[in-house]
């Protein structure tokens, strides 16, 4: 990892434009150590914490949008059963969110969310069938107030399109440091994936706001009498996404998994199909139902993350070293695994 100074002096800087008469007594960084963003704790002296997300790789303007629908997110589902699950962004006076910037680099202050209890490395069946019912929930929530909330200017679409004319560039294999024969693979899935969002009628499913990036150091759990648990919080918001609620499911599908855990940096495709995440699926549906076409859609989420959050924006997310490992694993075993991947098991969860 670089040098965390900068960052940290950007959240020293934004902390002081955003005007608080308190001040800072300690920082601690709390970053995952796998994104480029950089993450803060800022201890106040009235002994307080305010969380600091601060970024410079990509764009300002698609990083203050995400962060308002978040901020909209979080405030209209404090009407919901899932009330304070999500931190709010800090504000403005005028009610704007805040923001700080200077063309190099970008801050923001969230809430600093209490956590419960983690849930264990692997899930047995009965917390898988917990954990469905809760994502359903939280999705119906998250479907109530989608028509409050605008939409966001990146699509799935737009970005498999921007995907597919940078492959296209006569600078590809330098762009992303792969031979021209992985820049011909690449651009085959891309091509793929587009055609079966045509295919499947992807723009006239119904949008809703998703976190994604589901795992099991992101979000914590708070137990009811019964024995069972419902979400209680969550944190870490790369990936806020406002998309058909498909897009979530690979990441569940590693949280219920028993190989997927947050211990492994390595993205297969096999746990869509492993005996506990049919369980998870079966539950959802129970819940909230799904289409066999949204379903059968699964392993194309799988490729939609390689192609997009791995190789077109993986400089964005992960660190220098992680990045060329993912791009490389993404051609030689991520995407060839799907090819082989029977997905007919999806089938039996309705």
């Amino acid at each position: 990892m670089t040098s965390s100074l900068p960052h940290r002096n950007a959240a020293v800087a934004a902390w002081a434009e955003f005007g608080d008469r308190r001040t800072i007594a300690a920082i601690d960084e709390v970053s995952a150590n796998v994104s480029t963003n950089r993450v803060f704790r800022l201890h106040l002296d009235d002994g307080s914490t305010v969380i600091s997300k601060v970024s410079s790789y990509g764009s300002y303007f698609l990083f203050y949008e995400d962060h308002d629908r978040l901020n909209r997110c979080a405030r209209l589902l404090d009407g919901t059963r899932f009330h304070g699950m999500l931190a709010e962004v800090w504000r403005r006076p005028d009610g704007h969110i805040f923001t700080w910037y200077d063309q190099r680099m970008w801050a923001v202050f969230y809430d600093d969310v209490p956590r419960r209890e983690a849930l264990p490395r692997i899930l047995n069946v009965g917390q898988v069938h917990n954990l469905g019912q809760e994502i359903a929930e939280f999705h119906l929530a998250c479907t109530d107030i989608a028509p409050r909330i605008p939409a966001g200017s990146k699509t799935v679409k737009s970005d498999a399109i921007h995907l597919l004319d940078l492959l296209e560039s006569p600078f590809a294999t330098r762009n992303f440091e792969l031979p021209p024969e992985s820049i011909g693979i690449l651009w085959k899935h891309t091509h793929k994936f587009l055609a079966r969002l045509i295919e499947v009628g992807y723009d006239e499913w119904p949008k809703i706001p998703l976190l994604i990036d589901w795992n099991l150091g992101n979000f914590s759990v708070a137990h009811d009498d019964d024995g069972s648990f419902h979400l209680f919080s969550r944190w870490d918001y790369d990936w806020f996404r406002i998309e058909p609620r498909v897009l979530d499911f690979y990441f569940l599908s590693r949280v219920s998994s028993k190989t997927g855990d947050r211990t492994r940096f390595t993205y297969g495709p096999h746990t869509l199909v492993e005996p506990t995440f049919l369980e998870f699926l079966r539950a959802y549906r129970r819940t909230f139902p799904m289409s066999d076409e949204e379903v059968t859609f699964l392993p194309e989420v799988y490729r939609f993350f390689i192609l997009n959050y791995v190789v077109r924006e993986g400089a964005r997310f992960f660190r220098p070293d992680l990045c060329t490992k993912f791009r490389q694993d993404a051609v030689r075993s991520y995407l060839p695994a799907l090819d082989r991947l029977d997905a007919s098991p999806l089938m039996s969860t309705s």
